[in-house]
């Protein structure tokens, strides 16, 4: 476990093994950012670290903080390793956070009976347990805009208009590779209730973490196999070497998707060949937006960021600037709710319950048009919202299609399953007693 003290002018409390870390100045805010730039999911980690830092740092540059309170950035370096982010949570939560971010299902899974215990909010943003969308059983943990099973059921209903409605799907083989992983199996419950309901087949294709770059048995296995259509749930170098296996194997392209973690340089890795890949997103890809230019002002070309000027508003870098959007809305709605400027964790979780990011917000913060309208509320920790597809065209991402509505009749009867069968097989799990604002 590594920290890296990323804010400017304020000094990060000294970890010692062993010894009790003190709190940080009342009069800033610590914001811990788990991140991981090593190892072999590094080449996904590295730009949502980036883009999650710069933002940040951006409104410590350019505004003084949030509502005139210093931020204090701290990475801790988890090499996407479950029990080194789990090291990196009780390493910081004595510093007071008001927010932690996983950015890992399997370090977030073990984070959330803390959470409430510990008074510290997670946010696993688009990733994570899909049910604890519910805030009422799960009121310290948000996962907003959309969770992993709306993003399954996205891709199933844009591959069934496709072929002309769902009903058509009757009879097809969706083939479904994905990290061997707590990640990469997240939504396999989902695509089998809805293999069942439609009648399609599903044909699964693990891929262990140490056989990422080496996938040639899974896509022998679906040559063999033939699916009508691939999806996939990868991350790190797995993405890649999907592709470019896909490539290699003679995959149609056009028949093969991907949940939102695909970079461009996962798509390049394919080649030429990688023309027609496509993945749901939920927020622009580029930089041409008053906040994205503000942050090449002030942080990027100050030298105060990891991240090289070509990589800023592509997809994974503008993916982190999303996440701490929503951070600094948490805070800001706390500030407003509460009165007070340094804010802690039970205070930015009350921030959290009120965002409200529409289009007049947006606007103001200088991200009109970057993505749709978010609100989350006391019972509703996630939004539901819908994605678009986007297309390789050979260079870069090309939004595709409208916006795609997740199947909610679908997903909520599943959704509300599994929150309650996760409370009831936790014995003694609390019920909500998190006090509701009325802005919710």
């Amino acid at each position: 476990m590594s920290f890296r003290k990323i804010s400017l002018g304020l000094a990060a409390a000294t970890m010692l093994a062993g010894t009790a870390l003190p709190a940080f100045a009342q009069d800033s805010i610590y914001v811990p950012l788990f991140t991981y730039r090593t190892g072999p999911f590094a080449g996904s980690g590295t730009f949502i670290a980036d883009g999650m830092h710069d933002y940040l740092e951006m409104l410590n540059q350019r505004d003084g903080g949030i509502g005139g309170v210093k931020l204090v950035l701290e990475e801790c370096e988890t090499g996407y390793d479950t029990k080194k982010g789990v090291e990196c949570y009780e390493a910081v939560k004595g510093k007071n956070p008001v927010i932690v971010n996983p950015w890992s299902t399997g370090i977030t899974l073990p984070l959330i009976p803390r959470a409430s215990v510990d008074k510290i909010p997670i946010l696993s943003m688009a990733y994570g347990l899909s049910a604890s969308a519910r805030g009422d059983i799960f009121p310290w943990v948000f996962n907003p805009p959309s969770t992993y099973w709306d993003g399954l059921s996205m891709i199933i209903k844009f591959i069934g208009e496709k072929e002309g409605g769902l009903e058509k799907l009757k009879g097809k083989k969706i083939g479904f590779i994905h990290l061997d992983a707590a990640f990469g199996k997240e939504p396999i419950p989902l695509l089998q209730e809805l293999a069942k309901e439609i009648g399609f087949e599903v044909a699964l294709y693990p891929v262990a973490a140490q056989d990422m770059q080496n996938q040639s048995s899974q896509w022998l296995s679906a040559r063999r196999d033939r699916p009508d259509y691939m999806i996939m749930w990868g991350w790190g170098s797995m993405n890649g070497a999907a592709v470019k296996e896909a490539v290699r194997s003679g995959y149609p392209m056009d028949k093969f998707y991907s949940v939102w973690w695909p970079s461009e340089d996962d798509a390049r890795s394919g080649g030429a060949g990688a023309k027609g890949f496509k993945e749901l997103n939920w927020h622009a890809v580029g930089a041409n937006f008053p906040a994205l230019q503000d942050i090449q002002k002030h942080v990027v070309d100050k030298g105060l960021s990891k991240a090289s000027k070509d990589k800023v508003g592509e997809v994974l870098y503008n993916r982190g600037v999303y996440n701490s959007l929503l951070i600094a809305e948490g805070i800001a709605q706390a500030q407003k709710i509460t009165g007070k400027k340094a804010v802690t964790g039970e205070d930015v979780r009350r921030g959290m319950e009120n965002i409200k990011l529409d289009p007049a917000r947006l606007k103001e913060l200088g991200l009109e048009g970057f993505t749709e309208q978010l609100v989350l509320s006391c019972s509703d920790h996630n939004g539901h919202r819908p994605a678009f597809m986007q297309e390789w065209d050979g260079t870069k991402w090309v939004k595709i299609s409208n916006p795609i509505e997740p199947m909610t009749d679908r997903v909520k009867s599943q959704l509300d399953a599994a929150a309650k069968d996760y409370a009831e097989k936790n014995a003694g799990w609390p019920k909500r007693t998190e006090a509701c604002d009325k802005a919710s």
